[in-house]
């Protein structure tokens, strides 16, 4: 995923934080965001299952509620 379709989503998820009916929850399950700025991100309740973070960039990102679940039962 490059930083364009990543910020849309961030974009989005900002937008469904605020109640905006436009706005989309973030799904990034799965998702390879190795070396990713996330830096000041706004991830809180987002899907982050099983994502690749190593290396990202998660500055003061806001991780709070963020389903970071290994996708195992």
């Amino acid at each position: 995923m490059n930083q364009k379709e990543l910020q849309k989503i961030l974009d989005l998820h900002k937008k469904w934080i605020n109640g905006d009916t436009e706005g989309q929850k973030a799904d990034l399950s799965g998702a390879d965001l190795s070396n990713a700025n996330l830096s000041n991100a706004n991830l809180s309740n987002a899907n982050l299952g099983c994502a690749d973070l190593s290396n990202a960039n998660l500055r003061c990102a806001d991780l709070r509620n963020a389903d970071k679940g290994l996708g195992v039962d």
